[in-house]
């Protein structure tokens, strides 16, 4: 794992670079361009506020920046894991060259999607301030629970990009599990919705417990739980560790395969 780590440090330049061109090359094309970065999670935000609070009638307070808080972290979430299952494929030109160091694709990945949750957060300041919701000192606390999420996701998706390359229906498995994942999440819903009996799954699931964690430093201005966050980031390490031995295990055959 640490070797891993140590080389993607030695090739940070190379990461950026590739960045830098996946978010230039994601909306390259369309007129707006760069602009979708804001209009895809701002109509998405809409269409579920139209439909959860007005058809559906969840009562929550001030519900579009509830909605926008979660929406966020899930969309970095989600993308980067779909995206990271083709990362392999996708690169798989870079994989055939000698010396290229596979595991910078689905760090690639990672952050290009993180990059467009960090330059859609002004977005989400503007919504905390039409609706009059300060933004408090709990703030500091956000690159923290980023960092968990970074670490959780990456492991997953040094995880599925590996079974991607083997067992190419993967890729169609992942899209419904995903959509499954973020109706069990309280994300368009709080938690105090859920059905007394399915409470456990905010317990045991690690982006429940992100969004919980992302909605109080934004939404009610508290600082996250740490005690579930701290569990959340061992948990994280475990998966990125199992990441790693997986894809260690098989990067060998990459080149083969692609």
């Amino acid at each position: 794992m640490f070797s891993n780590v140590i080389e993607l440090y030695h090739c940070r330049t190379l990461i950026v670079s590739l960045v830098l061109k996946e978010v230039k090359l994601r909306y390259q094309g369309s007129v707006l361009g760069f602009l979708w970065t804001f209009l895809n999670p701002l109509l998405l935000m809409c269409v579920y506020t139209i439909v959860f609070s007005i058809f559906f009638r969840i009562k929550v307070e001030n519900y579009p920046v509830f909605l926008f808080c979660g929406l966020l972290p899930w969309g970095w979430f989600s993308t980067s894991i779909l995206e990271g299952a083709d990362s392999i494929i996708r690169g798989g030109d870079l994989i055939t060259r000698v010396l290229f160091p596979p595991q910078v694709l689905p760090t690639v990945t990672l952050f290009s999607n993180l990059a467009s949750f960090v330059f859609s957060l002004p977005l989400l300041f503007i919504f905390l301030l039409i609706f009059k919701i300060k933004i408090g000192i709990t703030l500091i606390a956000l690159p923290i629970v980023m960092i968990i999420q970074a670490v959780f996701t990456m492991g997953l998706v040094l995880i599925v990009s590996v079974l991607n390359v083997h067992f190419r229906d993967i890729r169609h498995i992942l899209g419904n599990l995903i959509i499954m994942w973020f109706f069990t999440t309280p994300i368009i819903y709080p938690t105090t919705l859920m059905p007394a009996k399915f409470r456990f799954i905010g317990y045991i699931n690690p982006m429940a417990i992100l969004i919980k964690a992302y909605r109080g430093i934004l939404f009610y201005k508290q600082f996250p739980d740490w005690l579930p966050l701290g569990i959340t980031l061992c948990f994280g390490f475990l998966v990125f560790f199992l990441g790693n031995l997986i894809f260690n295990r098989y990067k060998e055959s990459f080149p083969e395969e692609v």
